[in-house]
């Protein structure tokens, strides 16, 4: 297993931190009913991918 020669410094370990981000989930616009929706998913408000009605809502 490795080890460290050196404790890192407290600048080096938090601006390796500051990295660490929350994304946001993207989101696109249904073509049918203009919701938001996952891409390459269907829309759980309509019911629709890719132009045909794949779920019963």
């Amino acid at each position: 297993m490795a080890v460290p020669k050196r404790k890192m410094s407290r600048s080096n370990t938090r601006s390796r931190r500051a990295n660490w981000k929350a994304a946001a989930v993207a989101t696109v616009a249904c073509p049918q009913c203009k919701s938001p929706k996952l891409p390459h998913a269907a829309c759980s408000v309509c019911g629709t991918y890719n132009g045909r009605q794949v779920l019963e809502v």
